[in-house]
């Protein structure tokens, strides 16, 4: 049986995809090819709504360099991606054939988000954006290395735990929201001390072992020889762990510059 943490990837969606699929079989190759196609879409629009804040200028020195504008210059977008992406996503899931549409409009609206937090958070830490991104890509292609040459591998106990894992954080963060409608907040683990940092680092950690078990499920997915539309719909989910990770990195990383 196979076993993700992340709602796009599960069982139920590629057991409803098997019986009805037409015009041709998922591949691997084909998921490796949407998936970049999800990245490259989701780049355009946030190198766009990051040319809203950042914008690039000549130094006195004659050396090439960045200079901001308000952070509130990108809240629509941000929020636009916020709410756009969030519905793309349920329909994407709810409706997988339609994966081949919904999934290039989803990373288009996710890359609102991307630029517009990227660029908030670049504002009042600079040079934290490219960390991120590099510490983002490589855990993606050090984990996909380890997968492929079996040194980690997605046993059942090691998706029961990730699965329990990723279920408790969510938990966590949906208390958090709750609590903040109510002015209160977890204590702590916002926070840029011990506990908040390690908070992070357990998250993020989490984050990235869901990557093995999208891999996995990609893998037994092409094996099984699903409709080619789920190439567009396992891309879309893989899209899904990269985003939350990226995102969980940026906020660790703006911890650790809180405490210099």
């Amino acid at each position: 049986m196979m076993r993700t943490a992340n709602p796009a990837l599960n069982a139920k969606a590629f057991e409803q995809a098997r019986s009805c699929g037409v015009g041709g079989s998922m591949s691997l190759q084909g998921t490796v090819n949407k998936s970049f196609i999800l990245l490259f879409l989701l780049l355009i629009t946030a190198s766009w709504v990051w040319s809203k804040v950042m914008q690039p200028m000549t130094t006195l020195e004659g050396f090439p360099g960045t200079v901001s504008r308000s952070a509130g210059a990108v809240m629509p977008f941000l929020w636009f991606g916020v709410i756009a992406g969030a519905i793309m996503a349920l329909i994407t899931i709810f409706k997988k054939e339609w994966a081949p549409i919904t999934a290039p409009i989803y990373a288009l609206c996710e890359g609102c988000f991307i630029g517009g937090i990227s660029a908030i958070f670049e504002i009042k830490f600079p040079g934290i954006v490219i960390q991120a991104v590099s510490l983002t890509f490589g855990t993606l292609f050090c984990l996909l290395a380890a997968y492929k040459s079996g040194l980690i591998k997605a046993t059942e106990n090691f998706k029961l735990g990730v699965v329990a894992a990723t279920g408790a954080i969510c938990v966590i963060y949906f208390v958090s929201m709750i609590m903040g409608f109510f002015g209160a907040s977890i204590p702590m683990i916002h926070s840029s001390g011990p506990i908040g940092i390690g908070f992070s680092l357990v998250v993020v950690t989490i984050a990235a072992l869901n990557l093995v078990l999208d891999f996995d499920f990609i893998e037994h997915g092409s094996e099984m020889g699903l409709p080619k539309y789920m190439e567009w719909y396992a891309a879309f989910g893989l899209m899904v762990t990269l985003v939350w990770l990226y995102i969980e990195i940026l906020r660790l990383l703006a911890k650790l510059n809180s405490r210099r």
